[in-house]
């Protein structure tokens, strides 16, 4: 005990008396962690990444391989599978999902319309990615002129709604002959990587004043390199995260596109362009609409679940 003149006495204990050693004492010998290695052991135990994981991996299998569940086409010209006497029928033994209008089965209709919504939701990530994370990664590390540049140009871009400016393009589109998946792809990704170059941007400038960067600009490493081999690995968590929400907004904006009619072609029968014909048969048979809707929801509430999993165990601030 201590005790000072005209003060109240305070009481300290000894220090092998206290836990405070043992709590603050370094394990030496453990192996150091990065950043991935922390997030990867927070996800295998995180139910939510778990969930959805699995939701993606059973997707991303029904996209390549269609086939294996559903050996019927659901072509309207396939006289052998879509008859008019099976109109609006209801389930049947193969036909788990029943009819649509034209006498196609719906769930070869559903399997089958996965594969352009998915291609399109993933093209259009990896085109933004590439030319919206170069452009936002040059802006952030030099700076001056180039960002002023970028930022402003992709200001235009960001001013104009997404969906409207892809509805204006590919209707002229359509009326020259209209466009594929890639033609699709290009529209949104022209008008979806100013997202991904300001998210980039921002990760970029915050990590080009660290520590690291200004060792390996002592060492004489050139500029380049440095943002290639340091900056961007430690800004890419950023980068996953928003590829990962955008992919299933992507999904979405195909799809409405589709619905409008202005998306892909017919041929491809897409969940958007079935929800649309089904909307003219709802009072009729309400599960043809609902079966397309379903899939599409379950897909992006996937890919959504998935980006806020990622981003929890990536966020710096989340982990705490």
């Amino acid at each position: 005990m201590s005790e000072a003149a005209g003060r109240q006495p305070h009481f300290v204990a000894p220090l092998d008396q206290t836990p405070l050693e043992a709590v603050d004492r370094l394990d030496e010998a453990a192996p150091p962690t990065s950043l991935w290695a922390e997030a990867w052991h927070k996800l295998r135990r995180q139910p939510l990444f778990i969930v959805s994981a699995i939701l993606v991996v059973f997707i991303a299998v029904v996209v390549a391989f269609p086939q294996w569940f559903s050996s019927i086409s659901p072509m309207v010209q396939d006289g052998e599978n879509c008859r008019l006497a099976n109109s609006l029928a209801g389930p049947t033994s193969g036909h788990i999902f029943g009819y649509d209008k034209q006498g196609c089965d719906v769930f070869a209709q559903v399997v089958y319309g996965a594969r352009p919504s998915f291609l399109v939701g993933v093209l259009t990530v990896a085109f933004t990615l590439i030319v919206g994370g170069a452009l936002g990664a040059i802006a952030g590390y030099y700076g001056r002129w180039l960002d002023a540049l970028v930022s402003r140009v992709s200001e235009i871009f960001y001013a104009v709604p997404l969906v409207l400016a892809a509805i204006v393009l590919l209707s002229g589109f359509r009326a020259q002959g209209g466009v594929g998946v890639f033609g699709v792809v290009l529209v949104l990704g022209a008008f979806g990587w100013p997202q991904m170059a300001r998210i980039t941007r921002g990760a970029v400038l915050a990590v080009r004043s660290a520590d690291f960067v200004t060792a390996a600009t002592a060492l004489g490493v050139s500029r380049g390199r440095i943002l290639i081999r340091h900056v961007l690995p430690n800004a890419a968590a950023a980068m996953i995260v928003t590829a990962t929400v955008s992919l299933g907004t992507y999904i979405v904006a195909e799809a409405t596109l589709s619905f409008l009619g202005v998306g892909l072609p017919r041929t491809l029968h897409s969940w958007g362009m079935q929800i649309g014909d089904a909307k003219n048969w709802l009072a009729q048979a309400p599960e043809v609409l609902f079966y397309p809707a379903a899939a599409l929801a379950v897909t992006v509430l996937a890919f959504i679940m998935l980006g806020d999993a990622v981003r929890d165990a990536l966020d710096p601030k989340v982990r705490g």
